[in-house]
């Protein structure tokens, strides 16, 4: 064993990757029908690299990792290249395959209790490879097996245990010593922390880089545990309906993603982010990775007519980054550029914003967080285009914004204010009030207006009865006008809302409700947000970005982790240190 180690350390580094995959796809043939698990799957791994794979359950993470190892067969259908050192796996007989498994490319499996063998001792599983791969036996098979328990952690006499005599921690390290028994030049690992609790998930990262820094083995993390694969791999493949929709190196997609998928994986996680509420990607995957169309079209936040018609290819939308969509990846929905606006008062010149910059992209939530006087309000009514700027310019999805068309049409932009008392009119009835926006700008039908009317008053948790919409809105709370006013914005389906401080007046318990609501209507309907704010703390909860603006410039812009907890600037931290003392 010692030799054959020896031996591989002296290679110099090969000419050609240690694994490249050509257009893997994956078709499973049931009685029923056929179902698409892969599609088109290509990428290479070099010597001593980790690709990290993530994605929801369903999207073919494990059949990606049966079939790196041909064990996919018949009546099933694989096709691809899948070359580990030069050779290619699938064109090999059975009985080659089975030796290369194990020689060179080993798997660990994700569920250890189904894996192992119940009525087999421990010892007896893992010294199975070495047996028959390395044919070791008597002391020298004993002395292996010493090394190899040591190797993950493990005592010598847990080999006279039984798979159900161990925990979840110690059954993933007997299949990981199983696994390297015959130091293989690839480990693929499937879900190596599933059920583990956090202190065993550590430790088997831990070991896991620890064995691949000794070792140098290759290794791809299949993982829908984010925190676990950023922790492993350099490089991470993003897998949706058997189709990768994102690749490219794992910090910048952690920091920046580019797929609206990949978006919505992230920030699901706790782990990226832990002060936020968990909001899932809403919907279902399709299944099939064979329709004519985006296969994320169901569930995506910024869809275009071509999403429907036809099947986006992965493209290069920077070095090393690859994304499969029509639109480049996330598409900028709203941007600033310079913008400038001065009042005079006394005939002294006062500038609310000096050369503001920001952008907003399709389905986020960016907040505009400062200090009052910062210009946080007058850069909203700008944005909406209420208040035209001195200069500079405001684009909405590509169009220049002046005037107000962009707030009067379907699928624009909406500003909901501070104040719910002066928001809406208090000798409006509450129908009134709602189908106001819809009446002025001449959208949908008498019927279908009181239908809308309704569906938004339902959105926002208000009654929707007939004795409800004739009360006047000076009847109302002040929690309920406010989500009047979020029910008015809704009803003309923006896809940017500007919210300006509403929870500013209202209880706390009140404003807790109604950002909740909020952040929930978001999720379901997809539309971006830009949250104006003075409370760094409560933008922390609800944005996925934040702008920091102070006397009209923007001082610092970043992911919300950065900048509430990594900041170098002065104004941000006051705005943190006056949060703590309210």
């Amino acid at each position: 064993m010692n030799k054959l180690l020896n031996e591989r350390s002296k290679k110099s580094e090969p000419a050609s990757s240690l694994l490249r995959v050509e257009n893997l796809s994956v078709l499973y043939r049931g009685q029923q029908k056929e179902v698409r698990a892969l599609r088109d799957v290509s990428f290479t791994l070099e010597k001593g690299e980790t690709l990290g794979i993530i994605g929801e359950s369903g999207s073919g993470k494990t059949s990606l990792a049966l079939a790196l190892l041909g064990l996919i067969g018949s009546p099933h259908g694989v096709s691809a290249r899948v070359l580990v050192g030069g050779q290619d796996i699938l064109s090999l007989p059975e009985e080659a395959k089975k030796k290369l498994r194990w020689r060179q490319v080993a798997l660990v499996f994700q569920n250890s209790l189904e894996v192992l063998n119940p009525v087999l001792k421990v010892g007896e599983q893992v010294s199975e490879p070495l047996k028959r791969h390395l044919d070791l036996d008597g002391t020298d098979l004993e002395r292996e097996m010493e090394k190899l328990f040591a190797l993950v952690g493990l005592e010598p006499y847990w080999q006279e245990a039984y798979p159900h005599q161990l925990s979840g921690g110690m059954r993933q390290r007997v299949l990981l010593a199983m696994a390297l028994s015959c130091r293989p030049e690839l480990l693929v690992v499937d879900e190596p922390t599933t059920s583990l609790d956090a202190v065993s998930r550590k430790e088997v990262l831990e070991m896991l880089k620890a064995l691949q820094e000794q070792m140098g083995f290759g290794m791809i993390v299949i993982s829908h545990d984010l925190a676990a694969v950023s922790s492993l791999a350099e490089r991470l493949l993003v897998l949706y309906s058997g189709e990768v929709l994102e690749s490219g190196n794992t910090q910048e997609i952690l920091e920046e993603p580019r797929h609206p998928y990949t978006r919505g994986l992230i920030h699901s996680s706790v782990e990226v982010f832990p002060y936020r509420d968990l909001w899932g990607i809403p919907g279902e995957p399709s299944g099939d990775a064979g329709l004519p169309a985006c296969s994320f079209v169901h569930r995506c936040t910024q869809v275009v007519k071509k999403c429907r018609e036809s099947r986006p290819s992965l493209v290069e939308v920077s070095p090393g980054r690859m994304v499969r969509c029509h639109r480049g990846g996330i598409a900028t929905l709203l941007e600033a550029r310079g913008i400038v606006k001065e009042f005079f008062l006394k005939q002294r010149k006062i500038r609310a914003l000096g050369g503001v910059k920001l952008e907003v992209r399709c389905g986020e939530t960016v907040a505009l967080v400062g200090a009052s006087g910062s210009g946080k309000s007058t850069l909203a009514q700008i944005l909406a285009g209420f208040l035209p700027p001195d200069r500079g310019e405001v684009t909405f999805q590509g169009k220049k914004v002046e005037g107000n068309w962009a707030s009067r049409q379907e699928g624009g932009i909406q500003l909901v204010l501070q104040d719910p008392f002066s928001a809406v009119s208090h000798r409006l009835t509450v129908e009134d009030a709602v189908a106001e926006p819809l009446v002025i700008n001449k959208v949908a039908s008498p019927e279908d207006r009181q239908k809308r009317v309704k569906e938004a008053l339902q959105a926002v948790q208000l009654p929707a009865d007939e004795e409800f919409l004739q009360r006047y809105c000076f009847a109302l709370s002040g929690g309920q006008r406010q989500r009047l006013a979020i029910a008015r914005a809704l009803v003309m389906k923006p896809a940017l809302l500007l919210a300006d401080e509403i929870t500013a007046m209202l209880d706390v318990s009140t404003q807790a409700n109604l950002m909740r609501l909020l952040k929930g209507l978001q999720n379901s309907r997809g539309f971006a947000m830009l949250y104006i704010t003075h409370d760094l703390y409560l933008a922390r909860k609800v944005a996925e970005r934040i702008i920091v603006l102070h006397g009209g410039e923007v001082v610092e812009e970043g992911s919300v982790k950065r900048v509430t907890e990594h900041s170098c600037c002065c104004h941000t931290q006051e705005l943190l240190e006056a949060g703590l003392h309210t």
